[in-house]
């Protein structure tokens, strides 16, 4: 492997990149840099995110930079503002030594009149977002890109996402045609190929890895659950991964923000990035998963763009892209510079053909995951505990005087009992929350790796409730509008126990059952007494199995008198609605 004044970097930039701790070039650093250096080339480099893009790029455009001309030489367009400022403050440190070098950062939710006022004074280099320079460029005429050398277009198939491609095509067709374009992206789609057809000449291809696959630095992982099981299994990921950092990628902001609180409430040290959020707002929750403040980000696709963050040790998809492209960015988010991660993707049983496309897209075969159990979420909560003892660090000049009382206190005890002691104080909230907790995972047609909940749970019949579930009969059926909605909504109401687990809801003429966990049977049927729903007061009971029975008794004999197997009862005109729950 070379290193960068092999590639031909100039001394100043490889004291400022030593500083920083850059030693060796990462692949795509060692494939661009020689190639742009000659200059007069596009070119495509296929990589994914945290493959070292920014300073495979960035490195020779300052170094090419003409300090004497005073007009933007090279422009970076990139999807999201929070990544056109993360761009922009790598080229700046990149270029320390090398102060005459202008860089200047134009993004929308910004003061355009400062933007306005720092192009003025002379940009070399302009780190954009399409819309803000879009407008600049073409509304308000305040850039002049007459001396333009280079554009380039960085998470391309992002911007094409995003809607950017009028802004593009505007912004592309006011550059020189004189000049170099770059495009960097992780996948190929083919409006991004359009892009390379319509504005780049013959271009030269560099590919890092496979082609619109995955990094090779991740894991992925697949949960197969019940849809009614999805967060709770996301918890048992979450407890069995005692170090994660991660970031929980839901699909709409209303989710996220309802996963994000639950979370919350239960106790982790998580928030929610999402489009409801001011840009201060939005930077204040950034900053602090930055920091490590947080340990879990609950986010969209879209709010996530731009949250440059290298160590993330988990991807948790908690539901699944609808354009398989997306779970690439996604995973690409963790596994960077050379550091190890998973992705994590958790999908009920219809949701099954989706991965083998995500498969075929990342030319990688996902492990299929039982959803670790209590006693294995017990065992790794345990280690993750004694290990931190272990590796604490003692202040023996602050600690020593309070030894002989403190040993004083504990001489009725043994070193096996104290030990006990203090390992209880964390690990018993576990114990308890995970006592007779039952099986999630649902068998897969594919192999399921041993060692992480993989032992199936038995489960009760049609003549019972589900293993770890109490059947509770109430007096609401069809006739009384209740909806399963309704009926989640009162039980959370009577027992003031939100996110208590919930199974299957069945409904008939004038009564219906519900399934409740086991441990919260006796809550419900006393947080039930005296309530009224549209004026009927409510009567619950705990069902016995045989009820059950009865239900599947009655849908296959609806029919028995009808030999033919049909319903040959009279219609009525008209379109016939069934009521789905």
């Amino acid at each position: 492997m070379s290193n960068f004044a092999e590639l031909g970097i100039e001394p100043e930039l490889l004291t400022g990149i030593k500083e920083l701790g850059f030693e060796t070039p990462m692949p795509v650093q060692e494939k661009v840099i020689p190639v742009l250096l000659k200059g007069g080339q596009d070119l495509v480099a296929l990589a994914q995110t945290g493959t070292g893009k920014t300073a495979a790029f960035g490195l020779p455009l300052i170094q090419l930079t003409d300090v004497d001309i005073r007009q933007p030489q090279a422009i970076i367009l990139t999807p999201t503002r929070e990544l056109c400022i993360q761009i922009a403050r790598d080229l700046k440190s990149y270029s320390k030594f090398k102060p005459s070098v202008h860089i200047v950062p134009v993004y929308g939710g910004a003061d355009m009149s400062l933007q306005i006022a720092a192009l003025k004074k002379g940009a070399h280099i302009i780190v954009a977002t399409p819309g803000r320079m879009n407008d600049l460029l073409n509304r308000r005429k305040k850039i002049d890109l007459s001396l333009l050398k280079t554009v380039v277009l960085d998470e391309a198939d992002e911007m094409l996402n995003m809607g950017f491609k009028e802004e593009l095509d505007a912004i592309l067709e006011k550059c020189p045609e004189t000049r170099t374009t770059l495009l960097f992206s992780a996948t190929m789609p083919k409006e991004v190929l359009a892009i390379s057809r319509n504005y780049m000449r013959e271009p030269l291809e560099i590919t890092v890895g496979t082609r619109n696959a995955g990094s090779e630095d991740v894991n992925h992982d697949c949960y197969i659950i019940h849809e009614r099981d999805r967060y709770f299994a996301m918890k048992r990921i979450i407890d069995f991964n005692p170090s994660i950092y991660g970031i929980v990628f839901c699909k709409t902001r209303v989710q996220t923000k309802d996963i994000a609180n639950k979370l919350i409430e239960d106790g982790y040290n998580a928030d929610a990035l999402h489009g409801d959020l001011s840009q201060n707002q939005r930077e204040f929750v950034m900053n602090k998963f930055r920091i490590r403040n947080l340990q879990i980000l609950v986010a969209t696709d879209v709010a996530a763009r731009g949250l440059d963050v290298k160590d993330l040790s988990h991807i948790i998809n908690y539901n699944l892209p609808d354009d398989n492209p997306i779970y690439t960015h996604r995973s690409g988010r963790t596994g960077r510079a050379g550091n190890k991660g998973t992705s994590v993707a958790i999908i009920n049983v219809k949701e099954q053909h989706k991965i083998k496309r995500i498969e075929s897209l990342l030319k990688k075969k996902f492990s299929m995951r039982g959803v670790p159990t209590g006693a294995e979420i017990c065992e790794a909560q345990l280690m993750k505990l004694v290990d931190k003892l272990q590796n604490i660090e003692i202040n023996h000049k602050e600690i020593d005087k309070f030894l002989p009382a403190i040993a004083e206190k504990l001489e009725f005890m043994t070193r096996e009992e104290i030990i006990k002691h203090f390992v209880s104080l964390e690990f018993n909230r576990f114990l308890d929350y995970y006592r007779d907790a039952r099986d999630l995972s649902i068998v897969s047609e594919r192999k399921v790796q041993p060692g992480r909940g993989s032992a199936p749970a038995e489960r009760r019949g049609t003549s019972g409730a589900e293993e770890g579930f109490a059947r509770i009969h109430i007096n609401l059926g069809h006739v009384d509008g209740i909806s399963p909605r309704d009926m989640i909504g009162l039980i959370n109401r009577c027992t003031r126990k939100r996110y208590i687990e919930i199974g299957k809801i069945v409904f008939f003429k004038d009564y219906s059952y519900f399934e409740i966990d086991k441990r919260y049977k006796n809550t419900v049927l006393h947080s039930f007494r005296q309530v009224e729903f549209n004026g009927k007061n409510l009567r619950v009971a705990e069902a016995p199995p045989e009820s059950q029975q009865a239900y599947s008794a009655h849908k296959k004999n609806r029919y028995a008198d009808n030999p033919s197997g049909r319903d040959e009862r009279p219609r009525k005109k008209g379109k016939i609605r069934k009521r789905r729950y």
